[in-house]
């Protein structure tokens, strides 16, 4: 007996296309939106996404020694993120403006310290978020509340900070901004953010003036121990 053969159709439209892979731009771009409410400026192609500075917060760039230094002075849910050697504290949204003068008032305006400020108008690189997959949080006793370093061996005095990547995608960061203390989803961020005000003992906010002579004391160190390294000249 000669049975027939179905008859196979297929209708291309009820065959689901293949999903493409989350852009993890994409990805960092919803947690800043979605889960912070934070406004991003999208870079080229390839390259990362900035954070509006100014409307939410300003920026403090310094030294990662001088930056882990004042991490005592800020509160657990005080950001910062990390940059290569370079930390970047977020200080309260127009504070930038005051920092000349604070260091001026604490005797620091005629030194060379190696720091500088993002405000009003500026933009920051989006540190990689925890969420995306490609920082591995930690928290090592005695740290004042890191959650995406480790201190490496180094002179006394001084520290660096080295972000934990997970093995084999150490490419996928390399060089690029990482959350130390990432900012909480559905938080006041603006709260926990060090400003001037707080010299008046008022509320929960870190102290400004504590952080920049913190961070200015340790700029100098390090700035007088590459002086010292340097070779003197020939009589």
């Amino acid at each position: 007996m000669v049975g027939t053969r179905p008859v196979i159709t297929t209708d291309l439209a009820t065959i689901p296309l293949p999903r493409r892979p989350l852009d993890p731009s994409d990805q960092v771009r919803r947690w800043y939106e979605n889960e912070l409410g934070w406004p991003v400026v999208p870079g080229a192609p390839g390259s990362p996404l900035r954070l509006r500075v100014g409307p939410l917060f300003d920026v403090l760039d310094v030294p990662a020694a001088a930056g882990r230094a004042a991490l005592r002075h800020l509160t657990p849910d005080s950001p910062v993120a990390v940059r290569g050697d370079r930390m970047r504290l977020l200080i309260a949204a127009g504070s930038a403006q005051d920092v000349p003068g604070a260091l001026d008032w604490l005797e620091w305006g005629t030194l060379p310290l190696d720091l500088t400020t993002l405000g009003e108008g500026d933009l920051m690189e989006a540190p990689v978020p925890p969420e995306v997959g490609l920082v591995t949080a930690v928290r090592h006793s005695g740290d004042p509340g890191p959650r995406a370093a480790v201190r490496r061996p180094g002179p006394p005095g001084a520290c660096t900070v080295r972000p934990l990547l997970p093995l084999g995608r150490s490419d996928a960061v390399q060089g690029a901004a990482v959350w130390l203390r990432p900012p909480e989803p559905g938080g006041e961020v603006e709260a926990s953010l060090p400003t001037l005000s707080a010299m008046g003992g008022g509320g929960g906010a870190p102290d400004l003036v504590r952080v920049l002579d913190t961070v200015a004391t340790h700029c100098h160190r390090l700035w007088l121990r590459r002086l010292g390294a340097q070779p003197s000249p020939c009589p």
